[in-house]
């Protein structure tokens, strides 16, 4: 089954990034707004340079006691792993597993290198087999003995 699927038939396009001059406080307000846990970040070009999740801005910010308006999303970015909207599945699951990330950003390669969707433990579960998601949690939240 996953051989034939490609990510962009395994993702929910229409990702929304949060702008790199933004202000974490307007993250935040975004996640709720469109009810997600975890954003893109895109620079003035509007290309892919990080992802920022809920648990960043509290660990790093309100828990800090920083004032989320004073911090911009684009200084949360690090390295990010995307994947293009045309890969196999099995590349998909491959990036995942590797990667230990529940969340993969899909990148339209020949499209002007733009993000165009998100490929998150949803979408693997409404496309994928039981094995191949067994196999996937079992690697992703696999823990070191």
């Amino acid at each position: 089954m996953a051989s034939k699927l490609r990510a962009r038939d395994i993702m929910s396009g229409g990702a929304h990034c949060v702008g790199a001059h933004e202000s974490l406080k307007d993250a935040a307000t975004m996640m709720r707004d469109l009810d997600v846990g975890c954003l893109p970040i895109c620079g003035d070009n509007n290309r892919l340079m990080g992802m920022i999740t809920d648990r960043d801005i509290v660990i790093t910010c309100c828990a800090e006691g920083v004032d989320p308006m004073t911090v911009q999303a684009g200084s949360m970015g690090g390295k990010v792993h995307w994947i293009d909207a045309d890969a196999d599945a099995s590349e998909v699951l491959r990036t995942m597993e590797e990667q230990h990330i529940k969340r993969l950003p899909v990148i339209d390669v020949k499209g002007g290198h733009r993000l165009v969707g998100m490929i998150t433990e949803a979408n693997l579960a409404k496309n994928l087999s039981d094995a191949q998601i067994a196999e996937f949690v079992s690697r992703v939240y696999a823990t070191a003995g």
